[in-house]
C-alpha cells in the first residue's frame, strides 16, 4: 500500500517557531524587494543619469551658501543682461544678478513643494483606492466624493485659495495634490480591485488575516510599480505647476528665486538677451526628465515577463546569431546532409541559450515526419517549451538559437530572420499553448478572431471567412458552432476555450503543429477528448504534431516518436512503444517507475519510484552525463560526455554508456525506502481493542 499523506499535528514548540520565523521571513522579503528595486533602477542608464542629477541638484541647493560664488540679491550693474563669462558661468538678469546662483539657490524649495504634491496626492489616492477596494458600499461613497473633485476647476480653486491666503506654496501645493488625488484614486483603484480577487488574498482570509493586514501585506505590494510611475508623474507635473505659478506672479515673494518667476523674467528680453532662458529652461526640462526617468525604471515590474518587443541590443545579437548560424558548414555525416523531404521537420544539433549567457538546450535532434506526431517528455527545466518555441522562432527576448539546424521544406528556420518567420508561422507552423486564454483575445469575440486569422492566412473575403470559421469549430467538435462565434472567450468554459485555440491553429491550414502542454489544464474528460480530436486532425489531414508534455499517458496514446529531454539534451529518443516497452536510458526508466499508469493493478508496486533530488540549473551541469547525480547506476565512466548513439537493439538513440547492460541484466529503477526521520506514528483508538492500529504517515518537507 502507498503509505497515507497527512499533515502532522503541529505542537506549541512548532507554533512557536513558526511564528518566530515569521519576522526574518518578511524582512528577507523587504531586503530582497529592496535588492530588486535597486538593481532596476542602476541597470538603466537613464535612470542612473537622473538619480546623479537630482541627488547633485539638491545637494548643491542645501550647500549653495557656501559655495555660491554671490548672494542671491547682489547685484552686478556692470555685467546685466551678460551672457556666460568668467565671473558669471551662466550669465546675469536683467538687474546683474548671478543666475547660477539663483537657480541653485531656488532648487531645494522647488523640488522639496514639488514633494509635497507627490505625498498628498499619491498617498491619499492609494489610501482611499486601498479603502475602496475592499468593500463596495465604501467604494460607492468614496468614487462619488472624488467625481465631484475632478468636476471642480482646478485652476480656479488654487487661485482662490492665493486670493485668500496670498501665495503659501506649501499650502498650494498641498491642495493641489488633494485635488489630483481623485484621478491617482481612478488609476489604483482597478488595480486593487484585481489584486483583491487573488487566490492569494482569499488564502489570507481563510488564515483569518484582517482586512487592514490584507491591504498592507498583500494588495500594496502588488501597487508598487503603479505607485511609483504616478508619483514621478505628480512629482514632474507639480514642479511645472509650480514653476506656470510663479511665471504669472504667484511664486514665492521677491525678492527670493524661482524657477518660473526668473522664466518670466527672461520671457522679457527673449530677443535682446536671449541666453537668459536657456539655463533656468534646462534645468527645469532636465529636472522633470530625470524623474520620469527614474518612475519609468523603478515602475517595471521585477516579476514581469520578457517584452515581446527585443531591445536594439537583443535585436544585433539575434541577427549576428542568424549570420553565424547561416554561414557555418553543414555537418559531415551521411546522415545530416540528407535533405529531409517536403513535410518532414528535421532538427539537427540545436542549442539554444540565453545571449552571451548559459547555454538551455544543447545539442537536441529528432525528425518528425509527415502525419506522425513527436512527444517531447520529461521534467520541467528539462528544455522541452524552449526546444518547441525555437521551431516557431518564439523563444523569449535575450534568449536565441545559437547554433544547429531546423529543417523545413529545404529552409534551415534557425537561420531565418523574423521578416522570413512571419510567412512560416500559422501558414506552415502553428502553436497551442497550454493555457488557451493566451491565445484568445478577451476584447473580441471567437467569430471575429477567427475570421481575422483566416482573412489574413488565406486572404479569404469577409463572408466566406465566417463560414470557414464556423466549419473550423465544427471540425475541432463545437456543436454550436454558430453561438460560440458570437460569445466572448470569458463566457466559454477550458476545454470549449482549448478546442476554439485549436481552431485558431488550423485557421492558416498548417502542415506541422506545436501543442506545447495542450491537455495539462484540463480535467480528464476533457482531456480524453482534446487528445482524440488531435488523432483525428492528424489521419484526417496527414499533418504533423510536436507534443510536449510530462505525461507518459499521453506519449502513449497519441505519440508516435518520444523524444526523452533531460537538461537540456535528449538522452533517448525511439519510437513510442518501443521506448515504452523497453526503455534503455535510467531516466526513462525512472519515469515510467514513478508513473502508477505505466503499471498493471495486479503488478502494482507497493511504493511508487522516486528520483532523488532536481533538474541542475544550466549553470551546474556537469561535462559528463547530466543525470548522473541523480541516477541510481552511475559510476565512473559516466564522468565523461555521453554522445546520443543508436541502442542495442537497434531501435531509436540513447545517451547511456551503461544502456546495453542494464538491458542485459533486465535492471529495474527501486523505490527508495522512505527516511525514519520521515516517518511518524499515528495511533488511532477505537471503541475495542482489537481495533487499534498504527497508520505510519510521511512528513511533508516542502
Amino acid at each position: 500500500m502507498i503509505p497515507s499523506v497527512a499533515p502532522a499535528p503541529a505542537d506549541a514548540d512548532q507554533t512557536a517557531s513558526t511564528t518566530s520565523a515569521a519576522a526574518p521571513r518578511r524582512r528577507a522579503g523587504k531586503a530582497a524587494l529592496t535588492k530588486v528595486s535597486r538593481y532596476r533602477l542602476f541597470a538603466s542608464p537613464g535612470a542612473v543619469a537622473g538619480l546623479l542629477w537630482l541627488a547633485a541638484l539638491v545637494v548643491a541647493s542645501l550647500t549653495a551658501p557656501l559655495w555660491l560664488p554671490f548672494k542671491t540679491e547682489d547685484q552686478d550693474f556692470t555685467a546685466v543682461l551678460s551672457g556666460p563669462t568668467a565671473a558669471h558661468w551662466l550669465g546675469t538678469d536683467e538687474l546683474g544678478r548671478d543666475i547660477l546662483s539663483r537657480i541653485f539657490a531656488a532648487a531645494a524649495g522647488t523640488l522639496g513643494t514639488s514633494l509635497i504634491t507627490v505625498i498628498v496626492g499619491v498617498g491619499l489616492g492609494t489610501l482611499l483606492a486601498m479603502a475602496a477596494a475592499g468593500a463596495e458600499r465604501t467604494e460607492a461613497v468614496i468614487s462619488r466624493i472624488t467625481e465631484v473633485m475632478m468636476s471642480l476647476p482646478g485652476t480656479v480653486i488654487i487661485l482662490a485659495v492665493i486670493g485668500a491666503v496670498g501665495t503659501n506654496i506649501p499650502l498650494i501645493m498641498a491642495i493641489l495634490g488633494i485635488l489630483m488625488s481623485a484621478g491617482i484614486y481612478r488609476v489604483v483603484l482597478g488595480q486593487a480591485k484585481s489584486l483583491q480577487s487573488q487566490l492569494y488574498v482569499d488564502a489570507a482570509k481563510v488564515d483569518g488575516l484582517s482586512p487592514v493586514g490584507i491591504s498592507v501585506r498583500h494588495v500594496l505590494p502588488g501597487l508598487a510599480n503603479t505607485i511609483v510611475v504616478q508619483a514621478a508623474l505628480i512629482f514632474a507635473v507639480g514642479m511645472l505647476i509650480q514653476a506656470g505659478l510663479a511665471f504669472i506672479g504667484f511664486g514665492p515673494p521677491l525678492p527670493q528665486p524661482s524657477w518660473g518667476g526668473m522664466i518670466q523674467g527672461a520671457s522679457q528680453h527673449v530677443y535682446d538677451a536671449p541666453w537668459m532662458m536657456v539655463p533656468t529652461g534646462a534645468v527645469l526640462a532636465l529636472t522633470v526628465l530625470s524623474a520620469n526617468a527614474i518612475g519609468n525604471a523603478l515602475g517595471k515590474a521585477p516579476n514581469a515577463a520578457a517584452p515581446h518587443l527585443p531591445s536594439a541590443a537583443a535585436r544585433r545579437h539575434r541577427a549576428q546569431a542568424v549570420a553565424a548560424i547561416a554561414a557555418a558548414p553543414a555537418p559531415k555525416d551521411a546522415d545530416a546532409q540528407e535533405a529531409p523531404g517536403n513535410g518532414t521537420l528535421s532538427v539537427r544539433n540545436l542549442s539554444v541559450g540565453v545571449d552571451n549567457g548559459v547555454g538551455l538546450v544543447t545539442g537536441v535532434s529528432f525528425d518528425v515526419a509527415p502525419g506522425t506526431v513527436l512527444g517531447l517528455v520529461g521534467e520541467s527545466g528539462c528544455g522541452k517549451t524552449m526546444t518547441a518555441l525555437s521551431l516557431l522562432g518564439l523563444l523569449p527576448s535575450g534568449v536565441s538559437v545559437s547554433g544547429g539546424q531546423i529543417l523545413w521544406n529545404g529552409r534551415n528556420l534557425a537561420a531565418a530572420t523574423g521578416k522570413d518567420m512571419e510567412g512560416i508561422r500559422g501558414r506552415d507552423i502553428a502553436l497551442i499553448s497550454q493555457e488557451p486564454m493566451r491565445a484568445l483575445d478577451p476584447m473580441f469575440t471567437v467569430g471575429y478572431q477567427l475570421t481575422a486569422a483566416i482573412r489574413r492566412l488565406r486572404g479569404m473575403g469577409k463572408a466566406e471567412a465566417r463560414s470557414e470559421a464556423r466549419n473550423l469549430l465544427e471540425k475541432v467538435g463545437i456543436v454550436d458552432a454558430q453561438r460560440i462565434l458570437k460569445t466572448y472567450p470569458h463566457q466559454i468554459s477550458g476545454g470549449m476555450a482549448q478546442r476554439v485555440a485549436i481552431a485558431l491553429a488550423l485557421s492558416g491550414q498548417p502542415r506541422l503543429l506545436v501543442a506545447d502542454e495542450p491537455t495539462t489544464a484540463l480535467d480528464v474528460t476533457v482531456q480524453a477528448e482534446i487528445l482524440s480530436l488531435l488523432r483525428a486532425l492528424v489521419k484526417d489531414t496527414g499533418m504533423s504534431v510536436v507534443m510536449v508534455t510530462h505525461d507518459l499517458g499521453v506519449v502513449a496514446d497519441i505519440c508516435d516518436q518520444v523524444a526523452v529531454m533531460y537538461a537540456g539534451q535528449v538522452v533517448e529518443n525511439g519510437k513510442t512503444a518501443a521506448i515504452l516497452d523497453n526503455p534503455r536510458h535510467p531516466y526513462t526508466l525512472a519515469l515510467l517507475a514513478a508513473d502508477p499508469h505505466a503499471n498493471d493493478a495486479d503488478n502494482m508496486p507497493e511504493r511508487l519510484a522516486t528520483i532523488q533530488g532536481q533538474v541542475p540549473q544550466p549553470k551546474d551541469w556537469p561535462t559528463g552525463c547530466r543525470f548522473a547525480a541523480r541516477c541510481q547506476f552511475a559510476g565512473s565512466a559516466c564522468k565523461d560526455p555521453v554522445p546520443l548513439l543508436a541502442s542495442g537493439t537497434g531501435e531509436g538513440l540513447v545517451r547511456c554508456v551503461k544502456a546495453d547492460q542494464l538491458a542485459v541484466e533486465g535492471m529495474d529503477w527501486l523505490a527508495t525506502d522512505v527516511p525514519v526521520a520521515r516517518l511518524l506514528p499515528i495511533s488511532s483508538q477505537h471503541t475495542t481493542a482489537a481495533h487499534q492500529h498504527t497508520t505510519v504517515i510521511e512528513k511533508d518537507l516542502a
